[in-house]
């Protein structure tokens, strides 16, 4: 399916794309989804098909071809001769990040630009990001072990530390800049050396020096959390975000600017947006076009984020574009880059995408003329955006794409894609799988609350070897995403399709609270974590079943972090589910609380209203209502959700007798890095189900672990 996609897109955006409008090209594009899935399964439905129970089919997408595929982004930018350079997680090497450059002409693949006993990765608010910064052939990064900053010449010998050694990884950097006009290096600091639990951050300067290694001097202070340090071209001005508790970045926020002394001191400032407070937004992501005007995205008046320009001298802050759609996501992670400047004739244009109804939308804003004009690219879903001369990187997918980095030449008129050729992709090698491959459907389905919907996207059991027996319907596996302030994306991902090819189906919930919807939608869930996004999962579910699409008795649930929570939350308080699987999830909101890092250490207050609260939704408080059989993945060295939760929930489980089962790992935070470890938890996680709710066999060869109570 995903393969006709492909082909039908790339031929229609090459020849229809004079016809097409912003407003029917989102109908075009369900369409297309549409011929493609008859074509393909007119394909599928050969003789040759084998028929066997949903579960049971063999696929080639095995955990080891998913976990090898299971490279992460850490950031983009682009070099001084204009190639991309990236940093990437690699599995295969425990997870070590890597900083990476595209090759040259004379090159036929990617160079590492770090030695083997370097790995660029941040800890700043456990979440990172932001690691890495470059200025022609000097990058500045983050090295994971020490959490040093180290400054390393392309093609040179060996990294240089550039920040004081405190005898372990007690401060962290992150979304730093070059500042030539001081010869320095401007970063948020993350100093834990008082208190791990409350680390003071600040926004710090790091002087360039050929002798000693100096002090970071500290430049702006007082907030409890800052971001996105940006110094304007001619070096007169940096632009910040900055909030405080109790508020995450996404509640409220602000944009302020400092004038520099002769000196390189902040000696006069003004908050640009968020200082006003009858008016609630969330600025984000200042930047500085060539020609010194300041841009940011904020959410004020209409509650989705778009892009705004500040007008310095009368201190007022304008509009550039509006739509009830958003330009940004939420700040889990430094460095997010969603738009970037294109100059052409004196004219700053902005390269940018907005999100609506769950798609991505990539195109040229004149920030002269406020409008805004669609590129055809085959990616749905964007995030990540960097600027070239004439050409930009996008970070991007679809649900015929995986994870990928395009580089993207347009027309003299920036108004066509010229050429679009994918640069990095997190799972090169896919075109054997494609027969396999499941196309996600967006649902709309109605909650408990009168008159209010929620999303999905639904993948149906896709196999180009296998076919069901005609009385059954398929077991399902409900995924409900992390944070819980994020988005599911309708993107190729081998982990649903490792499902879905042996016959599941599969649906990825975005329930009140996900991001994508603008604020309301994000709001949902104040107050009312553990409650809304459960019915909303549980409401997904039914939905399905009443339309026949799955079988009522084979539903199962899994989640990740927060999702993880949901999970327990759904076995604990709900009767919906047969079985489910938290990864590194939340049983005890009170000891999370107590536990957790700085950064969310009030987030679950908005979140949760009272003490009463905090006590009745938390699953490990209601063990006796736990009565389907439940797995448990934990990293032994996760500092967001630690290992308490997982052993305090599976030791209860266990002592009332429900069958339960507990996998621990060494060397893991939060989030497995490791291929070993991500193969195993996807191997066991199918078992587990199979064993428990699937009345069926799988048909790989995988040893279950010993499930208590069970076995």
């Amino acid at each position: 399916m995903a393969l006709a996609i492909s082909r039908l897109t790339t031929l229609t955006f090459a020849t229809l794309r004079p016809s097409l409008s912003r407003i029917h090209r989102p109908f075009l594009i369900k369409r297309l989804r549409c011929i493609s899935s008859f074509s393909l399964a007119s394909e599928m439905s050969s003789p040759e098909k084998k028929t066997a129970p949903y579960g049971s089919w063999k696929s080639p997408i095995s955990a080891d071809v998913v976990s090898s595929a299971e490279k992460r982004l850490g950031g983009i930018a682009i070099a001084g001769d204009g190639r991309l350079v990236w940093i990437e997680s690699r599995p295969e090497e425990k997870g070590r990040a890597v900083i990476v450059k595209e090759p040259g002409e004379s090159e036929d693949k990617p160079v590492d630009l770090i030695p083997e006993n370097f790995a660029a990765r941040t800890l700043a608010q456990e979440y990172g990001g932001g690691t890495l910064a470059i200025k022609d052939t000097t990058i500045i990064f983050s090295n994971y072990k020490d959490q040093r900053l180290y400054k390393h010449s392309i093609g040179g010998s060996s990294p240089v530390p550039l920040t004081p050694d405190y005898g372990g990884p007690l401060v962290h950097y992150a979304d730093g800049v070059f500042d030539p006009h001081f010869n320095r290096y401007i970063t948020v600091m993350e100093d834990c050396r008082a208190s791990s639990l409350n680390p003071v951050t600040t926004i710090a300067a790091i002087p360039f020096s050929d002798g000693d290694v100096q002090e970071p001097k500290q430049l702006i202070s007082g907030s409890d959390f800052y971001a996105f340090p940006r110094i304007d071209p001619r070096g007169r001005r940096m632009a910040w975000m900055e909030w405080s508790h109790p508020n995450m970045p996404w509640d409220r926020s602000q944009i302020w600017v400092g004038y520099f002394s002769e000196n390189g001191e902040i000696t006069q400032r003004v908050c640009v947006a968020g200082a006003d407070s009858a008016l609630v937004e969330s600025p984000t992501e200042p930047k500085w076009s060539s020609n010194g005007e300041l841009f940011f995205i904020t959410d004020r008046n209409s509650g989705f984020w778009n892009i705004y320009k500040w007008v310095e001298d009368k201190n007022e802050v304008v509009p550039v574009y509006s739509i009830n759609a958003e330009f940004t996501r939420p700040l889990w992670v430094f460095g997010i880059s969603s738009y970037d400047f294109l100059e052409k004739d004196g004219v700053n244009h902005i390269v940018c995408s907005y999100r609506k109804n769950g798609q991505s939308y990539l195109g040229i804003l004149n920030s002269e003329l406020g409008s805004f004009s669609l590129l055809d690219t085959p990616f749905s879903d964007v995030s990540n955006i960097v600027s070239g001369k004439d050409y930009f990187y996008v970070e991007g997918a679809s649900a015929s794409h995986p994870l990928s980095v395009a580089k993207v030449t347009l027309d003299d008129k920036l108004a066509e894609v010229k050429e679009f050729s994918i640069v990095w992709s997190s799972s090169p090698d896919l075109a054997k799988y494609r027969p396999y491959f499941s196309t996600p459907e967006v649902i709309e389905f109605p909650t408990e609350i009168s008159g209010q919907n929620a999303y999905a996207y639904f993948y149906p059991p896709t196999n180009g070897d296998f076919q069901a027996l005609s009385d059954e319907k398929p077991p399902l596996l409900v995924k409900n995403h992390g944070g819980p302030t994020g988005e599911a994306h309708g993107i190729l991902d081998l982990n649903i399709q490792y499902w879905t090819s042996r016959g599941w189906a599969f649906v990825d919930v975005n329930y009140g609270g996900s991001t994508g919807y603008g604020r309301e939608y994000r709001e949902r869930l104040l107050g009312k974590w553990g409650i809304l996004d459960v019915n909303d999962c549980c409401s997904c579910a039914k939905f399905l079943v009443k339309h026949g699409k799955v079988d009522a008795e084979r539903l199962c649930i899994m989640g990740r972090s927060a999702g993880g929570y949901t999970t327990l939350a759904c076995l604990a308080f709900k009767d919906t589910f047969k079985a489910g699987a938290s990864l590194y999830g939340v049983a005890d909101l009170s000891l999370l609380r107590a536990e957790t890092h700085k950064f969310e250490s009030c987030y679950i207050d908005n979140l949760v209203d009272s003490e009463k609260d905090y006590f009745e939704r938390s699953p490990i408080n209601s063990v006796d209502k736990f009565s389907c059989p439940v797995i448990l993945f934990q990293g032994l060295d996760d500092k967001v959700v630690p290992p308490d939760q997982a052993r305090t929930i599976y030791k209860a489980l266990k002592e009332k007798g429900v069958p339960v089962a507990l996998v621990e790992y060494e060397g893991e935070q939060h989030g497995f890095r490791k291929a070993e470890n991500i193969k195993f938890t996807l191997e066991q996680q199918m078992v587990f189900f199979a064993r428990l709710v699937g009345k069926f066999d799988v048909a790989d060869d995988i040893t279950p672990i010993k499930i208590d109570n069970f076995d």
